[in-house]
């Protein structure tokens, strides 16, 4: 496989951006990416979130970053998402 093929493929992979709510464990972020569903019977607009669990190689997101993750191969047994880049620190940091 080449180079650039490799570069294509990773760019076809689902991105989600969220925020960081739990970085306690060692390369792995907990991460809420929070979203509106409409309603299936009344039409309503909900909130809903859904939380993934990401690897972060070196640990440089903190609690509260806005980040942006993208879908890999499974790391473990409940971490498929891996950390892109930090969109913004938390503020005060």
């Amino acid at each position: 496989m080449t180079e650039q093929a490799t570069i294509e493929s990773s760019s076809k992979a689902v991105t989600k951006i969220g925020f960081v709510e739990a970085d306690k464990a060692d390369k792995t972020r907990k991460v809420v990416v929070s979203y509106m569903a409409k309603h299936p019977k009344y039409g309503k607009f909900v909130k809903r979130r859904t939380i993934l669990q990401v690897h972060d190689e070196n640990n440089e997101s903190e609690l509260g970053d806005r980040v942006e993750v993208r879908e890999c191969k499974p790391k473990s047994k409940t971490k498929s998402w891996e950390l892109v880049r930090i969109i913004e620190k938390r503020p005060g940091a």
